[in-house]
C-alpha cells in the first residue's frame, strides 16, 4: 500500500500555460523512469493553476524523487514559467481504495 504522497501547486505565468502543460506531460515520462514513484499525476485546475500528486510506497521513494531530475527541471523552469513559487506539500494516505 501507498502510504506517502506529494502534492505540488502550480501557478503559471500569463500566457506560459502551454509551456507549463508540455512541461508537465514531459515530467510524466520522467516520472515512468523513477522505481520509487508508484503513481504520477498532473492536473489541470483551471485558472492557469496546476497541480502534480505522486504517491509512494516509501519515504525514501519520496526523497528520491524531491531531490531529482523532475524537481530540478522544476525549479530550473519556474522562474520563466510560473507566477509564484511552487508549493510543494508532503501527504501521508490514510485509506485508499
Amino acid at each position: 500500500m501507498v502510504k506517502f504522497a506529494l502534492y505540488g501547486s502550480l501557478k503559471a505565468k500569463p500566457g506560459k500555460e502551454a509551456a507549463v502543460e508540455a512541461f508537465l506531460r514531459q515530467g510524466a515520462e520522467m516520472a515512468r523512469q523513477e522505481t520509487g514513484t508508484v503513481t504520477w499525476y498532473a492536473l489541470q485546475e483551471g485558472d492557469g493553476r496546476y497541480g502534480i500528486f505522486d504517491t509512494f510506497e516509501a519515504e525514501e521513494g519520496r526523497e528520491a524523487h524531491l531531490s531529482g531530475e523532475i524537481a530540478k527541471a522544476l525549479m530550473a523552469n519556474a522562474e520563466e514559467l510560473l507566477s509564484e513559487p511552487p508549493q510543494i506539500r508532503k501527504i501521508t494516505i490514510l485509506a485508499e481504495k
